[in-house]
């Protein structure tokens, strides 16, 4: 379907055509006449299906029928990370560019110059507002910004924001908006928790599901079955030959971030890297640096990446095997866009197999598993413990006996979720 085709005001579509975008993807098919219609929504689908544009596009063409008050916030879009603020405001201004329609993007770990801003953007009454949590609600606790005439309400991400504690947050913010205001949830999985919120600030939404897409078949996937010792010997291998050029590298912690970005520049590489312990300035110049070449490897925790959109990545390398096929899917999909090849290579710890072999099951095939370098030695064999062996555990006096590794796992996903890993 072209967006010709839907009722969009002729300012959206005039920015629409500069831009060239002429067919909607599916999520913006099913998503955009829904909205248009007032409805509450609700909508699963994966980053890089066109999401963003999926809710802007609609408000922005409501914002236009000038129907809302000029001098007060009309929406506000919440995002889990900086990064994603900071894609979305750029994307706002883009479709936004032939209307009167003002935006301010507001997220932390700025200097106090950058808080007057926004400051000045909310009291006189921004358009639409995109924020992190936690720094809206340090504005809002200041007692300055009045959402009593917010139209719109949007969650990017919500999963992402629920993962990193903003439940609450969440629920305090809706506290300061009108109870008559569309409100709109993005995210990449359903969970209980999800539902709950959902329950909770959604009048009768209309649900929209898009099945997990499987990864490009142009994507090449390999795999290195190592110990958890021998992954940054191999990271060294394969750079050590030839010059790479637009990698992105993911690793589970900041603490492997800063290990594998200090490996490789002790071996003269132009790399950067990307956590929660640089501040904002530092990220925006990194990334800057990345997309114009300077860097030509960037390393980097899920979280903090997820504002990343770069069309030619040659290489992704998960240092470490993700969280869930999701994660997987959108991670490998950094690579061959835009008419170009990639590859994505992961490395399988021994304690890392079964969550592999999920992921494997989930796209339906066996990645390749290459060879590790002589040099390196062997590494473990690849046998990933099923569902099957989970359901033959042994018994003893009739009791279940639940193992030291099922412990293990739980432990593994606990520390997963902490500080360290963003």
């Amino acid at each position: 379907m072209d967006f010709s085709e839907l009722n969009l005001d002729e300012s959206v579509l005039s920015a629409l055509d500069a831009m060239n975008f002429k067919e909607c993807t599916p999520v913006q098919e099913h998503t955009i006449p829904v909205l248009l219609e007032g409805h509450d929504l609700i909508g699963v689908a994966q980053t890089g299906t066109g999401k963003t544009a999926a809710y802007l596009l609609p408000v922005l063409s409501k914002l236009c029928s000038g129907e809302y008050p000029e001098d007060s916030i009309n929406c506000i879009i919440m995002s889990p990370t900086r990064e994603l603020a900071i894609q979305i405001d750029r994307q706002m201004e883009a479709f936004s560019y032939f209307m009167p329609v003002s935006g301010v993007a507001v997220y932390g770990g700025n200097d106090g110059v950058r808080f007057e801003q926004e400051k000045k953007g909310l009291t006189l009454g921004a358009d639409v507002v995109i924020a992190t949590p936690g720094r809206l609600i340090s504005h809002l606790s200041l007692g300055y910004v009045d959402l009593s005439k917010v139209s719109f309400f949007i969650l990017d991400e919500a999963d992402r924001m629920l993962d990193m504690g903003f439940y609450d947050d969440i629920l305090q913010i809706v506290k300061y908006l009108p109870k008559e205001r569309q409100t709109i949830m993005f995210s990449a999985t359903m969970p209980e928790k999800i539902r709950q919120l959902a329950d909770n600030i959604l009048n009768n939404p209309v649900e929209i599901k898009l099945a997990v897409s499987k990864p490009a078949d142009k994507i090449i996937q390999a795999a290195y079955i190592c110990y958890e010792s021998q992954k940054l010997e191999i990271i060294k291998d394969l750079f050590s030959s030839q010059q790479p050029e637009r990698v992105i590298i993911f690793a589970s912690s900041k603490v492997k971030v800063k290990e594998v970005t200090k490996a490789l520049l002790r071996m003269k590489l132009n790399v950067g890297e990307m956590h929660s312990d640089l501040e904002q300035l530092q990220r925006e110049e990194i990334l800057h640096e990345f997309r114009n070449g300077k860097v030509n490897i960037l390393v980097a925790t899920d979280i903090v990446a997820r504002g990343i959109d770069i069309d030619d990545i040659r290489l992704v390398i998960n240092y470490d095997v993700p969280h869930d096929c999701e994660d997987y899917v959108h991670r490998i999909g950094r690579t061959a866009r835009a008419n170009n090849d990639g590859c994505a290579i992961t490395f399988v710890s021994e304690t890392e197999q079964t969550k592999f072999y999920q992921i494997e099951r989930f796209l339906d095939k066996t990645i390749y598993k290459l060879q590790i370098p002589d040099q390196i030695g062997e590494g473990p064999e690849y046998a990933p413990k099923t569902a099957n062996n989970n359901k033959n555990r042994k018994k003893r006096n009739g009791k279940r006996i639940i193992g030291k590794n099922n412990n293990k796992r739980n432990n593994i996903r606990n520390n997963n979720k902490t500080s360290n890993e963003k």
